[in-house]
């Protein structure tokens, strides 16, 4: 979603609205009705997710990874929509579903089976607000949760956060995994700074072309990398020799 999340959506809503206007003027009010409330969410969506509002507690993901029932039945058109979109993308794409750029570090996507987790029983690091958690992979393992939307990046402050719990994880000698629906870019804003706080590499720049050599379908964004930048100015996590 490379130019941006809030205009393929707003592109969604507009092609929903237009079917339900169609089938409207068809005489088919009954069945019309369905795509005018999934055209409705995916504005809402499309505001929130504008770099301007920036907002993906939205979508009501808790701290936990979980969705309340409420969440899920008021935005089960986006919700449902991104998985479906997600599994096609990745089932044409033949990427892996993670990559291991360091030593117990591993960078990827939403870990939706078996097959998409590293080994080692990793702690989760999860920048995404629009997938689940899923319970019967990750139960017991520690797990940290910074919703961002797709093609947005987690804030400094996030960033840190996330960079000293992961951290901590290290220090206990348990990999880490850090994830959002591909592992192109939010995941991997978060990797360049662990790498950083680690002391493995230098800056986030250098922490970049390391995981690009490993993983070379990454593309972070200029929003990624500005929030790099400022997490580098004021981060308070020293880095590790």
């Amino acid at each position: 979603m490379g130019v941006g999340i809030s205009v393929l959506i707003a592109l969604k809503a507009t092609t929903l609205f237009l079917c339900f206007k169609f089938l409207r003027d068809q005489g088919f009010t009954l069945f019309s009705i369905p795509f005018l409330y999934s055209s409705l969410i995916s504005f809402l969506v499309s505001l929130a997710s504008h770099p301007s509002i920036d907002l993906p507690l939205l979508l009501g993901k808790t701290t936990d990874g979980y969705f309340p029932i409420l969440s899920l039945l008021i935005f089960s058109p986006y919700i449902y929509f991104v998985r479906l979109f997600s599994f096609l993308r990745r089932l044409r794409s033949g990427e892996p579903p993670y990559t291991e750029v360091h030593e117990g570090l591993f960078v990827g996507g939403w870990p939706s089976s078996a097959q998409k987790m590293p080994p080692g029983n990793p702690a989760i690091v999860d920048c995404t607000c629009e997938f689940p958690r899923v319970m019967d992979l990750t139960a017991g393992l520690p797990y940290r949760c910074i919703p961002t939307w797709d093609t947005r990046s987690p804030q400094p402050a996030d960033i840190e956060s996330a960079v000293k719990w992961a951290s901590r994880q290290r220090d206990l000698n348990r990999p880490v995994f850090v994830h959002c629906a591909y592992g192109h870019g939010r995941s991997v804003a978060v990797m360049c700074a662990l790498l950083v706080a680690l002391g493995i590499t230098e800056d986030w720049k250098n922490a970049e072309k390391l995981i690009k050599q490993k993983q070379p379908y990454i593309r972070m964004n200029a929003l990624h990398r500005n929030a790099l930048e400022e997490w580098s100015r004021h981060r308070l996590s020293v880095p590790k020799k």
